[in-house]
């Protein structure tokens, strides 16, 4: 693969992976608008897991907690702050894990691997996401976090193996519809992404190493550093903008826009 094959898949997933406007549907409209060859299974889960070591690094303390309440979890204390926190991150990631095998085994992605999908989904999570943030008042912090709202988290979540429906932004809709705040939402959703995004970068691992297709080499670990040095400065800029007075509304504009340029682009 050449240098700026991987210079932009990993500036694209790196950028749009924690954004709510859709990192997949980047990927996925890469070699479909500018005529390239598909980068590959190998290629997509080296700059995924660079995007997991950047929100590690970020949120390192959250992730700690999680480590701890994993810990009370197994020995018998699941009523500590850290272990109830754990217990709903497992709750939410639990659709995605469903929905997405059954779509694997079912044959459906691929399927869903186009700029007419893409187009729409990234429309219809726009206007969701629009309506969420502009008429739903936040009034709850992270402690307020219920089961409840785990379920119906992480049913957003599972509805983001739609490419252009966005992961965080499905989540953070949903999380701005119970009542949360832009930044408490966000640090949810991309708690969230911790492990939804390693257990899609086992699974994609185990397929490739099955068909003896890993090649670990100088490529892939220049995809993941660039993915994880540039997660790290959208996440940045991000937090930055909702721990302010920003709204969603740049990120709604903006898939507005890219829907509508991708709809003349599959209807043309």
């Amino acid at each position: 693969m050449d240098l700026l094959n991987i210079v932009a898949l990993a500036l694209i997933q790196g950028i749009t992976e924690f954004l709510p406007v859709s990192s997949s549907g980047h990927l996925v409209l890469w070699p479909l608008l500018t005529g390239r060859p598909d980068q590959g299974v190998t290629m997509d889960v080296a700059v995924h897991l660079g995007t997991l070591v950047a929100v590690v690094l970020f949120f390192r303390s959250d992730v700690a907690k999680l480590f701890r309440g994993s810990a009370d979890l197994m020995t018998g204390r699941p009523r500590t702050s850290d272990a109830r926190l754990t217990l709903l991150i497992i709750i939410a990631t639990i659709p995605v894990l469903i929905v997405g095998f059954a779509a694997k085994k079912a044959g459906v992605m691929e399927g869903l691997r186009s700029v007419e999908v893409i187009a729409w989904s990234t429309l219809i999570g726009g206007g969701l996401l629009y309506l969420a943030d502009r008429y739903c008042p936040f009034t709850l912090s992270g402690e307020a976090w219920t089961i409840r709202g785990a379920v119906l988290m992480g049913l957003a979540q599972a509805c983001a193996i739609v490419p252009g429906t966005s992961r965080s932004g499905a989540c953070m809709t949903m999380a701005r519809a119970l009542g949360f705040s832009r930044e408490e939402g966000a640090r949810l959703a991309l708690l969230m992404a911790v492990p939804t995004i390693l257990a899609a970068g086992t699974v994609e691992t185990a397929g490739v190493v099955a068909a003896g297709d890993l090649r670990l080499g100088t490529e892939l670990l220049l995809g993941a550093f660039l993915s994880c040095l540039a997660a790290l400065a959208a996440l940045h800029v991000m937090m930055r903008m909702f721990a302010g007075s920003w709204t969603m509304t740049p990120f709604v504009i903006y898939r507005l826009i890219l829907g509508v340029l991708l709809l003349v682009i599959a209807y043309s």
